[in-house]
Parts: structure tokens; sequence; C-alpha cells
């Protein structure tokens, strides 16, 4: 196994080759996906990199597994804790069972009950909280001084950052006969959107990375156009996997190099998911149904354009749908 060095300032081309290289015994390389239906609909070529077949069912497993290899074996000893609603949580517990070392995690206590089962199996020891994060921070504070283990952010760290960033790097290496225009993802914390926008820089010809993310809970938009990092005075959403805030360094990168954050409404939303669940057949969570959400939004934008979607998720309670 690769052992990573620690990142303290925002990955590289170089460092985000040696990522994907020291993740593979962690991660699948996950299938992309087209829909001719899809693309009649939204008035352009849409190819769906499915991270919803990701292991844990999530793209959350490239960003922990990086970060988890840039712990000395010493520090990773005493275990790996982080807060999370459901899909980082996850992949922190795996990354632990893979590296044979305790996991630690706080989970709001309305987190989506599957997602808590799912932790459950990879054998962590789950506390909860009230979903404010003030409080998850409180929680896992308390974990960290109790048990020695070492946090992994769910998504303001370097290394997460330079893990979420492998998804795009291989929907870019994968579509060798398509340049892409554009690759979207969903805005929650960052790490995977901040990721994209340096995949972009260093891996594609001339796509850009755009973000999207629910109206209700629009700070990163907002930040955007403020220049600032801004915050939500609701965190209620069907898109659970996108109520956190950015941090200062998932936030410096996105403000460089992510020139639009789409905003989509909640109806919206569970349209857009519906859409992909009927006509590609596969399950896939809220948050992930949002870019394909703003393309359907904003055609004018898309018209003619090839645009890359990372489909984040599938980690959806079937029997608590949205529609």
């Amino acid at each position: 196994m690769i052992n990573l060095n620690p990142l303290t300032q925002p990955p590289n081309q170089a460092d985000l080759l040696l990522t994907h290289e020291a993740i593979q015994p962690f991660i699948h390389r996950t299938p992309l996906m087209t829909s001719a239906n899809l693309d009649e609909m939204a008035g352009c070529k849409l190819i769906f990199k499915c991270e919803n077949f990701q292991k844990i069912g999530a793209f959350k497993m490239r960003g922990a597994a990086s970060a988890a290899l840039r712990f000395t074996e010493g520090e990773r000893a005493k275990g790996l804790a982080t807060h999370s609603s459901g899909n980082h949580a996850q992949a922190v517990a795996m990354a632990a069972q893979t590296l044979g070392v305790p996991a630690y995690i706080v989970m709001p206590h309305d987190a989506p009950k599957v997602k808590i089962a799912a932790v459950k199996g990879y054998g962590a020891e789950i506390s909860y909280c009230v979903n404010t994060p003030k409080d998850r921070q409180e929680a896992l504070d308390e974990v960290v001084l109790k048990t020695g283990a070492v946090f992994i952010h769910p998504y303001n760290d370097y290394g997460v950052i330079a893990g979420q960033a492998t998804a795009a790097m291989e929907l870019i290496e994968d579509t060798p006969g398509i340049v892409l225009d554009l690759i979207l993802a969903p805005v929650g914390g960052g790490g995977l959107m901040a990721g994209t926008a340096l995949a972009a820089r260093y891996f594609s010809v001339q796509a850009e990375a755009w973000g999207a993310e629910p109206s209700n809970v629009d700070d990163a938009a907002r930040s955007l156009v403020q220049g600032t990092v801004q915050s939500n005075v609701t965190n209620e959403t069907v898109a659970d996997g996108l109520r956190t805030n950015l941090g200062d360094k998932t936030f410096a990168i996105i403000h460089k190099r992510v020139p639009k954050i789409l905003v989509v409404s909640e109806e919206e939303i569970v349209t857009a998911m519906r859409h992909i669940w009927e006509r590609m057949k596969i399950i896939i969570e809220p948050s992930c149904a949002v870019p394909f959400a703003a393309v359907l939004r904003y055609p004018e934008l898309f018209a003619g354009k090839n645009v890359g979607i990372i489909l984040t998720g599938g980690n959806v309670d079937v029997v608590s749908l949205p529609f």
C-alpha cells in the first residue's frame, strides 16, 4: 500500500496522479453511461460518471482513502474519526476497515437510516448529534479527545480534495473521443467541486467545471458572488448530502476555478432524480440529481455542448422516496 505525503496547499497535477495511483485498492473505476432520451430532453450530449456504483455507493470513498493514506501508521492506529450525514461516514468506516483500524463516526440523528445501517455494517462506532455544524463539531471533538483517533474532515482538507478529483480525472480520461465542454458536480461542502475544478484544469483540453446546488442551501452560489464564505439559514433540502457550508480550503479553489454555480428548486431536483431512475434504470440519491436538474432549468447554457455530470451516489432510502 502506498502512503501519501500530507498536503499543505491545493494539490497540483503530480499530487493528483499519485493520489489516483495510491487509492486504487480502495476504489472501483466506475463506468460512464449515456442516454439518448435524456440528451434529447436536455438539448446537449450528457456523459454520466456513475459514482453511485462506487464502493460504499458514493464518490466519498476516494477522498476518505486519500486522506487516510496521508497519516502515518502510528497516527492511524488509534482510529479514524469524522462527522457526516452518511456517505463520508461510510467511506471513512470502510477505509478504516480496509486499513485494520477502528472508526468513530458522528452522525446527525436525522441521517438517512440506510446510511446509518451501512456505517454500522462497516464496524464503526457511531455517536449521534443534532444536525448543525456546531453540534457536529462539538460531538466530534469529544470523540477525538476520548479515543485519540485522527480526524478526516468531510471536505475541507487538501487530501480529501485530491481524492475527490480522481472522479473527474477518470471521466476525462474515459471520454477520449469526446472533448468535454463542461463538467458538472453538486456542491455541498465543496470537496468534490474543488477537486473537479482542479481535474479540469490539469487534465482537460477545454472543460470548465461548474457547480449546482439547491436554492434552499445556496451558500456556494452566494459565496462565489460575494467573494467570501457565506452560510445558510436552513438545511432543509431533499438533497441531504448538500446541507453543509463551504470551507476555507474548498472555497479558495472554487472561487478561483469555478465560474458558475447554478441553483435549482426542490421540485426540480425531484423531477431530475425521477427522470434518471426511469430513463437510465439506475438508483441515484437526490444530491446527485442536482446537476442534471440545472441542465434542465438552464437549457440555454448547455445547448449543443458536451457535458460531463458526476452522479455522486446511490445511497437512498427506497422506502421513503421523494416521488
